[in-house]
């Protein structure tokens, strides 16, 4: 299987090198977006085919699948034209930064027969995997609710600053939070899909629209589930916390780094599992030993994958799913705007 990687940023690089690690000749082709990243490819990976022109890259005949990790906004015309010219798309999340361009992805998908997988690579991660696991397992029961709450360093600027440009970027709610809108909705999948959003954030100094600096926002859904998600890009170093409780047990994770791609940062993961008893009037709880988890480690894992699942004809994370992160996003933003309630629908 061979792979077009379109764009050479610091999260292209990594992908690069993760893409290589399958295979030293998988990496047929890479798009850059300037000479200095050219450049840059060319060193790291002199076997590959080295282009400015993503078309010219997507329209190789040795290339199978089309890797994207590009500024937000180019997410929907790159990848339709990349289904369009009969190539798999590994799509970096955001899906896109509408509905209206999620729904364009999904009708060329469908048009073309070919497959988008979308990388939400934080489910494949030995913490947040392992509690998907566990709920589907019954090990805590119904799921009731998740709760995360995150406390990070500002984001990066992004090539030429397209991340502080709302053009570009879309909103950060479609940065960080798209993660954790997929928690909410993966972890309380047995519930349905979410029935309405609340949202709330405000900003530092002049932010453009949709750069909350602050965000929370709690999703409903079936039977009095639901979920709630607190992030803050205004502290400093990286700590995420993701609670799961259910009906007869309790998940709790944590990690927490100098950044987000830390390479040796410090986790935790706790389950009460049901049936566990009771000592000394507290309640008991199993803590075990995560070997690795990291973003840089789970999109190794996503390359793996989704190169697997490819070769099998199916996505890692369907275009339809990642669609529904994407509206929940959206709508978020709405009703940090409109100061209300905002009913779901998908």
């Amino acid at each position: 299987m061979r792979f077009a990687l379109i764009g050479y940023g610091a999260w292209g690089r990594h992908h690069a090198h993760a893409i290589a690690a399958l295979d030293p000749q998988a990496l047929a082709t890479i798009a850059c977006r300037n000479e200095a990243t050219a450049a840059a490819a060319r060193h790291d990976f002199p076997e590959a085919r080295v282009t400015r022109d993503w078309r010219e890259a997507i329209a190789a005949d040795d290339v199978d699948v089309v890797d994207i990790v590009l500024p937000n906004h180019l997410h929907a015309d790159v990848a339709c034209a990349a289904l369009a010219a009969g190539k798999d798309v590994l799509l970096e999340k955001p899906m896109a930064t509408s509905r209206d361009d999620c729904d364009r992805i999904v009708a060329a998908e469908r048009a073309s027969g070919r497959i988008v997988s979308v990388g939400h690579e934080f489910r494949l991660s030995t913490q947040w995997g392992r509690a998907k696991r566990l709920i589907d397992d019954g090990t805590i029961g119904d799921p009731l609710f998740v709760g995360v709450d995150l406390f990070r360093n500002p984001y990066r600027t992004g090539a030429e600053g397209w991340r502080y440009d709302a053009s570009r970027v879309g909103s950060w709610m479609l940065e960080e939070t798209v993660h954790f809108f997929d928690f909410a909705l993966w972890y309380l999948e047995s519930r349905g899909d979410p029935l309405s959003i609340r949202a709330f954030g405000n900003q530092r100094g002049a932010r453009a629209a949709g750069q909350y600096d602050n965000v929370t926002a709690t999703v409903r859904f079936e039977a009095g589930a639901y979920a709630t998600i607190t992030q803050t890009v205004a502290g400093f170093e990286h700590h995420l916390a993701v609670h799961v409780t259910g009906t007869e047990g309790a998940i709790r994770m944590a990690w927490s780094g100098a950044m987000d791609r830390d390479h040796h940062p410090v986790y935790q993961f706790s389950v009460q599992p049901k049936g566990f008893g009771f000592e000394r009037g507290v309640r008991e709880a199993v803590h075990e030993s995560i070997a690795i988890s990291g973003e840089v480690y789970e999109l190794r894992e996503q390359i793996r994958l989704t190169a697997e699942a490819l070769r099998a004809r199916r996505p890692l994370v369907a275009s339809e799913e990642a669609r529904k992160r994407v509206i929940c996003c959206v709508e978020a933003e709405r009703s940090i705007r409109e100061n209300r309630d905002v009913p779901l629908a998908f």
